[in-house]
């Protein structure tokens, strides 16, 4: 296959811990240090989130501010992707780095368990973040943790609520949402060639499924996640070194398929971002 493959790092997250694994980077100064180590592994999105002084996570403007300024001044051209996700905060606080403009930023469009609680995304919490994704030229990125949320994403895209080209994720494995199951990512694939042949996809594996679905996504023709936020452990013994490892092995799985990785430039005009100097 020809098409350039995506891979996107998702760096830190904000359930793993130090305690969880050294190599989990957690201030600002580390993140960066990390993220740029996987631009030049072969990573061209960095999916972020930020933490507060005690390590926890926080969905606070001025951290996210300084991140991307630190992932553009060391990884320039590199795909900047914050996340509005629900374990940052809550309600309009999720979308309240917005106005920064990034790149591109992640949006869940419907509600389903997590292993201890309840993801809820109600549907005017999802219009708002998607209206202010419109308003600051934000690309979201679409989690799909259920086949419901392919099909709400389409319907999204149809009326004008999410912009071309749309973008999901299949995200796979966490506990009590969609399984790792490749009767169900065979059927994903179908879904959006049927509903959104125009659409690009990617997809995500959470804990030692990771590498699983790096592999059916990148020998299907689609785009892939790697990094610590989904796999602290490289499997069930060996922990991860280090997110630019993890870039690496997924790189030598596009090497396996004969998939060319997609530089920062072909990932941004794949996805339709505005350009950069």
């Amino acid at each position: 296959m020809t098409t350039p493959c995506i891979i996107c790092v998702a760096i830190t997250g904000s359930v793993p811990t130090k305690a969880a694994n050294p190599a989990v980077p957690i201030t600002i100064e580390e993140q960066v240090e990390s993220t740029q180590a996987s631009f030049e592994a072969g990573a061209s999105i960095a999916h972020c989130h930020v933490r507060d002084d005690e390590g926890l996570p926080t969905s606070d403007p001025e951290r996210f501010g300084r991140l991307m300024e630190g992932i553009q001044k060391h990884c320039p051209g590199m795909i900047v992707q914050l996340s509005t996700g629900g374990r940052s905060g809550a309600g309009s606080a999720r979308g309240g780095m917005l106005p920064l403009r990034p790149d591109m930023a992640s949006l869940a469009v419907g509600s389903n368990n997590f292993p201890t609680r309840v993801y809820d995304n109600p549907p005017d919490l999802v219009d708002w973040l998607a209206a202010e994704m419109r308003t600051y030229e934000v690309v979201p990125e679409i989690e799909a943790f259920d086949l419901s949320h392919i099909h709400q994403a389409v319907m999204m895209h149809k009326d004008g609520r999410l912009p071309a080209p749309l973008y999901v994720q299949f995200v796979m494995g966490v506990k009590n949402a969609t399984p790792v199951d490749r009767d169900i990512f065979d059927y994903y694939v179908k879904t959006m060639e049927r509903i959104a042949p125009d659409a690009q996809w990617c997809a995500a594996g959470i804990g030692q499924h990771q590498i699983t679905v790096n592999e059916w996504a990148i020998a299907a023709g689609g785009h892939t996640r790697t990094g610590l936020e989904d796999n602290v452990r490289l499997n069930k013994t060996t922990l991860a070194p280090s997110n630019a490892a993890l870039v690496a092995r997924t790189v030598a799985l596009c090497e396996k398929y004969e998939r060319p990785v997609a530089t920062w430039a072909q990932a941004r005009e794949i996805l339709s971002l505005r350009k950069v100097a």
